[in-house]
């Protein structure tokens, strides 16, 4: 059965149980609701909750553990596998997926009936390679023959994971709608339940951010037990040679993180002063009707996709810099790929965080504080300068560190504008790499993910996130330790 239609007939189970179990308890009150302990509308959630939520419970966990079976088993029915590395068995399982595919479309299409495609002959062998759909006559005995193993326990799990839940939801319906009688205190139940849901959809977040921590972590180590820790936070060469596990592969970071920082640097150094100034204009000298329209226009930016920002420095920015600055003139710039490039304009990007945020900031000084510097005398300015900065200073830090969090994490616009030359440079001309973009650069393509080359991209995304979380940490600190002096 197609999974939509499952999820389509449980909730037409609950829809059902829902007008049932209301109909119920209203029966069992002589029609009149006042009879009841709760509205006549728990009743029927309540019978829907229990048809929806121990379904989709065993959905979740079938779906996530069916994978794994299903790998084992068609692993252990191959012959020679046992022995083999980590990296070859997910080389054949990624056959073997695809073989199944192949078969599974050929079967939807009318291009071979089922029976053909789960005893492979040579004729039918030929046929796949026609269309196209798999590897045809190359495709080794063994992929087939595990190909046929997949298929098979995945339509025997899919059927019994459907039959399963149809029978749990109509179990669930079936309790619940028995309990649904005048005395049944349905309303605190099903709050309960509301209550576990919003528990579980604020932990999401948690458990994504432990998810990937996890994640980086354990791959982290695993490069760490192929290449020297010493070697990759001291080198000072980037230079992956992608000859082998092993290889002669410099991979130090310094060059990377020196060109982070450089790039973040310039683009902080145009950002802060730019949205910094804006924001106090918007606050403090701006009347209503102009703020109705720059703050808005402002924040387009945060809007546009940074892939437009990258294309913008390499075919606008990069040329403009080039004429200015470039071999025929001073001599300082080669090319329109390079640090300066990148920084202005991830600055420009920037600019709606910083705006944004100082604005609100300064928009929260109370304005008691204003009325009494322009009560001793103090001028516009001089109250700005003198009291309102002050007060909202903790908070423009935060903003401003939390938007370096965002320019050290950016990737379209250094690939665009920075160029992927690894370099330790005081140059803002030179053309650099970042972190983010070597990330990119290390997991695209064929990599055998067992290679220091390609472990290397874990080791990175984890230095990357201890230096955007502390950044965010100590942005949290700024604002807490300072906030209480001005409310």
């Amino acid at each position: 059965m197609p999974f939509t239609w499952l999820v389509l007939i449980i909730l037409a189970i609950a829809g059902l149980g829902y007008v049932l179990g209301r109909q119920r308890a209203l029966a069992s009150a002589g029609g009149d609701s006042r009879g009841l302990h709760s509205l006549p509308s728990y009743y029927g959630a309540h019978v829907a909750m229990w048809a929806i939520v121990p379904a989709a419970a065993l959905l979740v966990v079938w779906l996530l553990a069916q994978p794994y079976l299903v790998n084992s088993r068609v692993l252990a029915t191959l012959p020679d596998m046992a022995a083999s590395d980590a990296g070859s068995l997910s080389l054949v399982m990624s056959d073997i997926r695809r073989v199944a595919d192949g078969l599974d479309l050929a079967v939807r299409n009318g291009e071979m009936t089922a029976p053909e495609a789960a005893a492979i002959t040579t004729d039918v062998r030929e046929r796949l390679g026609e269309m196209g759909i798999a590897l045809g006559s190359q495709v080794s005995p063994q992929v087939l023959e595990g190909a046929q193993e997949y298929r098979s326990l995945n339509a025997t799990g899919n059927m019994a994971m459907s039959l399963l839940a149809l029978l749990i939801a109509a179990a669930g319906a079936a309790y619940a709608f028995r309990q649904s009688h005048a005395q049944f205190r349905a309303r605190n139940v099903v709050e309960r339940g509301i209550l576990a849901l919003l528990m579980f959809a604020a932990s999401v977040a948690i458990l994504t951010t432990v998810g990937i921590v996890f994640a980086l972590l354990f791959n982290t180590i695993e490069f760490f037990k192929l290449y020297p820790a010493a070697d990759f936070f001291l080198g000072t060469n980037w230079a992956p040679s992608f000859s082998g596990r092993g290889g002669a592969s410099d991979l130090g970071v310094l060059p990377l993180l020196w060109g982070t920082f450089y790039i973040s640097i310039i683009a902080l150094l145009v950002a802060v002063p730019v949205g910094l100034f804006s924001a106090i204009y918007l606050s403090e000298y701006a009347t209503p009707r102009v703020r109705s329209i720059a703050k808005p226009l402002i924040e387009i930016l945060a809007g546009i996709p940074t892939i437009v920002y990258g294309l913008f420095a390499l075919l606008t920015v990069g040329p403009i810099l080039v004429s200015m600055f470039g071999q025929n003139t001073v001599g300082w710039m080669a090319g329109g790929t390079a640090v300066m490039t990148a920084g202005l304009v991830m600055g420009i990007m920037l600019i709606p965080f910083v705006s944004s945020l100082s604005d609100d900031i300064i928009n929260a000084v109370p304005q008691s504080l204003r009325d009494g510097s322009y009560g001793l005398g103090a001028t516009q300015s001089e109250t700005i300068r003198q009291v309102i900065l002050p007060a909202a200073l903790p908070g423009i830090v935060g903003a401003i560190l939390l938007a370096a969090s965002r320019a050290i994490g950016e990737t379209m616009i250094v690939v665009l504008g920075a160029g992927a030359a690894a370099r330790l440079s005081m140059n803002p001309f030179d053309a650099m790499t970042t972190i983010t973009a070597k990330i990119v650069s290390q997991l695209t393509g064929d990599a055998d993910f067992a290679s220091p080359e390609a472990l290397v991209a874990f080791a990175l995304g984890m230095t990357l996130f201890v230096l955007t979380l502390g950044l965010n940490v100590f942005a949290l600190y700024i604002v807490r330790k300072y906030r209480e002096q001005y409310d």
